[in-house]
């Protein structure tokens, strides 16, 4: 933070310009109220100038934002996140229909559909574009103010990632919003960000990344259950389909070496752990011929969230549950 407070306006317009969508005049704004203490007290600045800006400039912000899943060029940041979604995989038929959604989507409110697509699929894309058409225009253009803000707390965490190391926001990775005591901007931060750039009489709605564990207990035996098999798939909601993400085991803990998922692999979605309950009793001798794989179907519906899916397992049945 000291680096970025000690930017002349020219060089901080430079990093930050992009964090609002072809839209420098926030990051201009918010340099006079330097120094900030944290990340979080920027991402404020920033908010406070799109809030008190005039009406005119805040449908501007709006109308800067290109259409999702578009084929034109874009700011590389609008593009990475539209990737991250899968927007530029598109079949045919999801392109159509995207692209019809977003024409009638602009003559009904006079400004593109905005979404912080990070940790969504193309079907939830579609699937909140689909619902959103049918609202008012009110709460059409409190929800896309609400979603810049997110959408800038996201990039921003990359920038000051990225300044950690010599402000070079070209080498952020994933955009996250974890906790503050590193000078990132925080979870609430994140959420409080759709709130803030769109007036105190909206609600946050958060977000940001997350990871996916677990942890296996032999409760016959009152220990881990070291050497588990345990696979991961992802579900289709439209066809049942699914995908094999991993195959890990457990170690000596009963645990993994690391996340099962984590990262730009952790996105909103179902999925399905699979754990080899009766191929670690066999090898064990405590085999009576009834347990075999254990499947566990959840849900992520948000990818700040650390999911942790416990399984506690004998020889003839097992419990899970929503962990900690």
């Amino acid at each position: 933070m000291a680096e970025i407070n000690a930017l002349d306006r020219d060089a901080f317009v430079a990093l930050f310009g992009g964090v609002f969508e072809h839209s420098p005049w926030v990051a201009e704004a918010a340099w006079r109220s330097r120094p900030f203490a944290s990340a979080e007290a920027l991402l404020e600045a920033m908010l406070r100038a799109v809030r008190e800006a005039p009406e005119g400039l805040r449908t501007a912000l709006i109308r800067a934002h290109p259409d999702l899943g578009a084929r034109i060029a874009m700011t590389e940041a609008s593009a990475a996140e539209q990737r991250s979604a899968g927007l530029d995989r598109l079949t045919a038929a999801e392109y159509g229909e995207l692209a019809a959604l977003n024409r009638a989507y602009r003559e009904t409110f006079g400004f593109p559909f905005i979404l912080a697509v990070r940790g969504k699929t193309k079907r939830e894309v579609l699937a909140a574009l689909r619902e959103r058409i049918g609202r008012s225009a009110d709460e059409e253009r409190r929800e896309a103010l609400r979603q810049i803000g997110r959408i800038a707390a996201f990039r921003l965490a990359e920038l000051v990632e990225g300044a950690a190391g010599g402000i070079d926001p070209s080498a952020a990775g994933e955009a996250g919003s974890g906790a503050g005591d590193d000078g990132r901007p925080s979870r609430a931060a994140a959420a409080d960000a759709e709130t803030a750039a769109s007036g105190p009489a909206d609600e946050p709605v958060g977000g940001g990344s997350g990871r996916l564990t677990t942890h296996v207990l032999d409760v016959t035996r009152g220990r881990p259950a070291a050497g588990m098999r345990v696979e991961l798939y992802r579900l289709d909601a439209v066809t049942g389909s699914r995908l094999k993400l991993r195959e890990v085991r457990t170690n000596a803990d009963g645990r993994t070496d690391g996340p099962i998922l984590a990262g730009r692999d952790f996105e909103a979605g179902a999925y399905e752990l699979v754990f080899h309950a009766g191929e670690y009793f066999r090898a064990a001798g405590a085999d009576i011929g009834f347990l075999d794989e254990v499947p566990v179907r959840f849900r992520i519906a948000d990818p700040d969230a650390h999911c942790h899916v416990p399984l506690l397992a004998a020889p003839g049945g097992y419990s899970t549950y929503r962990g900690s």
